[in-house]
Formats: C-alpha cells, sequence, structure tokens
C-alpha cells in the first residue's frame, strides 16, 4: 500500500483549495433555477451512472507484447506507459512515481535495459457476443503471434487472434474465445452527432485501467493529416495515452467514435482528442470480419484543392471540387476520359466540396461499379462514366506516367518572362530533376524576387508543362504564352508543373496572391 503524508497546514489549504473548487464545479454545473415562491433551487445534472454502469462492461484493456530489436535500450511502455506527459511539481508526484514503478512502469527517464520484447497498452470494446473486439491498428501494432491479450473489467484474460487490420483508417479487429455469450456494444450514427453534444469516453488511459470522462462534441470533420481518409470527431472529454482504441458514446449508449488521437504540447490531455466517427469505421469492421482485410475503390487520378485563384483562371463558380493534377495511365479515369485539369464537382451523385470528399466516396464505391463524374472542363461541364477498379496494395508502384524517355535534343535558347528564367528540359536534367519519362516542359532556373510568381508555390527546379492549359515545349513557347497571360484582360495565370515527378497547379492572378 503507498501512502502520501503531509503537513497540517499544506492539508488545511488543500482542504480548502477542494471545497472552493467543489463549491465552484457544484455552480457551474447546477444552475440557478427560479423556484415558483421566488426562491433560487439548484437544478440537479443527470447522472451519467446508468449509461456507464451499462456500456462499461463491454470495454476492454488490451495488452500486446511487441517484437523489438535485442538492442533495445528504452523502457518504453508504448500506447500506455509513456510518462514524460506528466505535469512536475505537483504533491503527487512521489505517488504516482511509486504507483507506477510497483507495476514495472518508468514514469521518469527510461533506465537503460535491453530486452528482447515490449508491452503496449490500450483499451477497445466487443461489438458481438461472440467475441468480436475493436480496437486501433497502432495499438495493436507490430505484435507478436499469439501474443495480444483482452483484459476484462474483472481482470479475466483472453488471448486474441488478429482478424484483420486497417493502417489507413487506423483501425483492427480481434477474436476472442469465450465460454458464454459476451457483453456488447452497438454502433450509432456519427452523422447525426452536432457541435455540443455530450459524449463519454471509456478506456485504459496510462494503464490504469476502465475510466470514464465526459465531454462534448467539439467539432467535425477534423483533418489531422494522419491518413488520407482524416474525418475525425473533436471531443474535449479527457482522453490519454492508453484510450487508444476504445469507444466514444453518446447519450444512447452507442458507440459513435473510436478514439485514435489527441493533440498535446506535453502528452497528457488538455481537451483536444480525435475520435474516429463510427460511420466510417462501420463499413471497414464489416469488411475486416468478413474478408480479414479491406478491399476500396480507386479512380486512378491524382487530386489538390482549387483554390480561388485556380478558380478565376477555369472560369469556375466557387472554389470546390477536385483538381486533377494526373491521370494513371491505364486507369479508370483515363479510360473514361477524365483528363489533366478537369475539376471533379460531383461523384455517383454526391457533391465534392473538398479534395478529401472525392477520395472518401471513391473508396467507398465497389468495385466494378461505374460511377457517374461531373466534371468541370474550360469552362463547360461534362459527364463520364469511370468503371472503379480496385485501389492498388502499393499505391507508390503505380506509375502515372509511362514510356521511353525521349532522348530530346538540347535547345540552345534560353528565356525569361514574368520574373522566370526558363531553361529547356535536357537529358540531363531530366535525370537530375527525377521528372518522368513522357513529361515535356521547360525548366524554372531562376525566380526573381520582383516576379509577381515569387509568393505562389513555384521553385526553382519546376518543369513548367503548360500556361494556362496549353501544352509548353521550349522556353521561347513558354515566354510567349506567359506575355499573353500578362497581357490578357484578367491577368491570370494558371501554370500545370512537375516537381519531381509529381503533377500540380499552380496559379497566380493580378488580384490574388493564392498559391493554388
Amino acid at each position: 500500500m503507498v501512502h502520501v503524508f503531509f503537513s497540517q497546514p499544506r492539508l488545511g489549504r488543500l482542504r480548502a483549495a477542494a471545497l472552493a473548487a467543489g463549491l465552484g464545479a457544484s455552480l457551474a454545473f447546477a444552475p440557478l433555477a427560479q423556484a415558483q415562491d421566488g426562491s433560487a433551487d439548484l437544478v440537479q445534472m443527470p447522472s451519467l451512472s446508468p449509461l456507464v454502469k451499462r456500456v462499461l462492461p463491454a470495454v476492454v484493456n488490451i495488452s500486446v507484447l511487441e517484437k523489438a530489436d535485442a538492442t533495445d535500450q528504452t523502457a518504453d511502455e508504448g500506447d500506455g506507459g509513456d510518462f514524460q506527459g506528466l505535469p512536475q511539481g505537483s504533491p503527487f508526484d512521489e505517488f504516482l512515481k511509486k504507483f507506477f514503478e510497483d507495476r514495472g512502469i518508468n514514469p521518469g527517464h527510461p533506465i537503460p535495459q535491453p530486452r528482447a520484447q515490449r508491452m503496449a497498452l490500450g483499451s477497445g470494446f466487443i461489438i458481438d457476443p461472440s467475441g468480436l473486439v475493436v480496437t486501433n491498428n497502432h495499438v495493436v501494432g507490430d505484435a507478436q503471434a499469439n501474443k495480444v491479450t483482452v483484459i476484462f473489467q474483472d481482470d479475466s484474460k483472453h488471448v486474441a487472434k488478429i482478424l484483420g487490420r486497417d493502417p489507413k483508417t487506423d483501425l483492427a479487429l480481434l477474436k476472442i474465445d469465450a465460454s458464454k455469450p459476451l457483453p456488447y456494444v452497438s454502433f450509432g450514427d456519427s452523422g447525426v452527432e452536432q457541435v455540443g453534444d455530450w459524449v463519454v469516453a471509456v478506456g485504459n488511459p496510462f494503464g490504469l485501467g476502465g475510466t470514464v470522462s465526459a465531454g462534448i462534441v467539439s467539432a467535425r470533420g477534423r483533418d489531422i493529416h494522419s491518413g488520407p481518409y482524416d474525418d475525425f470527431l473533436q471531443i474535449d472529454a479527457p482522453i490519454n495515452r492508453g484510450n487508444s482504441g476504445g469507444p466514444t458514446f453518446n447519450l444512447k449508449g452507442e458507440v459513435i467514435g473510436i478514439n485514435t488521437a489527441i493533440y498535446s504540447p506535453n502528452g497528457g490531455s488538455v481537451g483536444i482528442g480525435f475520435a474516429i466517427p463510427s460511420n466510417l469505421a462501420k463499413p471497414v469492421i464489416g469488411q475486416l470480419r468478413e474478408h480479414g482485410k479491406v478491399s476500396r475503390g480507386w479512380l486512378g487520378v491524382q487530386i489538390q484543392e482549387v483554390s480561388p485563384a485556380i478558380a478565376k483562371n477555369l472560369a469556375l463558380p466557387g472554389d470546390h471540387g477536385a483538381l486533377v493534377a494526373d491521370v494513371t495511365k491505364g486507369g479508370p479515369a483515363e479510360k473514361a476520359g477524365i483528363q489533366q485539369g478537369d475539376v471533379i464537382e460531383s461523384f455517383a451523385g454526391q457533391d465534392i466540396a473538398k479534395l478529401r470528399d472525392l477520395t472518401r466516396v471513391v473508396a467507398e464505391t465497389p468495385v466494378g461499379q461505374a460511377a457517374k463524374v461531373k466534371v468541370w472542363r474550360k469552362g463547360h461541364e461534362t459527364t463520364l462514366d469511370p468503371v472503379i477498379a480496385e485501389q492498388p496494395a502499393n499505391m507508390d508502384l503505380v506509375a502515372s506516367n509511362s514510356g521511353n524517355d525521349e532522348q530530346q535534343p538540347a535547345a540552345p535558347q534560353r528565356a525569361s518572362a514574368l520574373g522566370l528564367k526558363l531553361a529547356p528540359l535536357t537529358p540531363e536534367l531530366r535525370k537530375q530533376l527525377k521528372v518522368p519519362a513522357g513529361v515535356k516542359g521547360v525548366v524554372v532556373s531562376q525566380i526573381t524576387d520582383s516576379s509577381p510568381l515569387a509568393d505562389v508555390d513555384l521553385q526553382p527546379g519546376d518543369v513548367i508543362v503548360s500556361v494556362n492549359q496549353d501544352p509548353v515545349a521550349t522556353p521561347k513557347e513558354a515566354v510567349a504564352k506567359l506575355k499573353a497571360a500578362q497581357s490578357s484582360a484578367d491577368k491570370s495565370v494558371l501554370l500545370q508543373i512537375n516537381r519531381h515527378g509529381v503533377n500540380a497547379f499552380v496559379a497566380w492572378s493580378s488580384d490574388q496572391s493564392d498559391n493554388g
């Protein structure tokens, strides 16, 4: 047993502070209401205890024995054991240090101790009485076979098998064998949850065991750049390391999110947590349950956001949609006639407001299904019907350009316009700049400080492929088109560039410096 001793004066101050804090909290959560006799009564907030009692048995702790190099010198306890985010200088420092050391966890600086295995801790929840458990993929980590253990609220332990995992959404599905039906929870509809709705998070923070916290939905549709399908719910219910994989409940006791990440400067909760919405998780978990993997639709385009400058240059009404920067040769988009410079405005009847809208809806489209795609092309809308293919396992191996490198003779001329110094794309420069075979254009060798294009995302070494959607093959052609754009009525320029093998668009207009 661990005891914490304080001197009497300090204890008195702590009691006074606790009383003040408790009174403040009571007043904050129990607003004054006017009674019939004119006196002020306290309104009692409803207790979350009935909800917690109902769902808590289905929330589990997950312990994973991970592979590690024999030279691993850090006592890293994975998602549930890194305590460098604990506040320093509090009266509970020694208590916490002793508490965690008794459990084999080092809360301070790691003591070098070579070993070949390490333990990671996280959370999960049962979605079927047969023993199906949902958690995060990063909680499972690099788990050794038969080394994932699911721990119930009564401390009973069950070895779990990994049925499937999906790194792109950070989800994993486990299976445990049980002699009787297990308590479970169900997914709710995250689409109906609004900012300000109450939520309850349950999990295993810091490896302490079942812990409940409450808060509200702070924001929806957060993109934290963790993957291509980011669409997180932001919640302020305190979650910490070890909460990963645990559920976020609405007040009906339905799972509307899976706690996955926190924003924190110190490793602890600062009230900004992120949960995978249940509507995104449900189809992924369904595929993992049925097939052990996730199959996604693939269109075969490289896309980018539409900036106001790009929208103006394309005469697009509003900066919406997804701009096609590149089309994969032989892919569904090319076969259907989608071209570089097209703006995809809707897909299968769903409007595309932002780039990630297209990413998500294409991924959810069944393989082999045709989808009506409305695109904006050179001032007009047109509809195409690509047949969606299965997303390749390794997208990095999908070449967006093919064919033999054309050994173009080095054009002797160099030229400049709008403060850009341009050079021909010689075979030597093509190799140095990693420009794919088949790409034609001119190289930006220098950008002067006085150039109106100095503030857009253009860099020396970029290859200008087209100006205002007209291809250019020599510096002379590029200069002529740049000067024509500069003297046009709207003085706007849309450049298609290739930067180290990646196609993109940048734009400039006389009344905007948005970089596109």
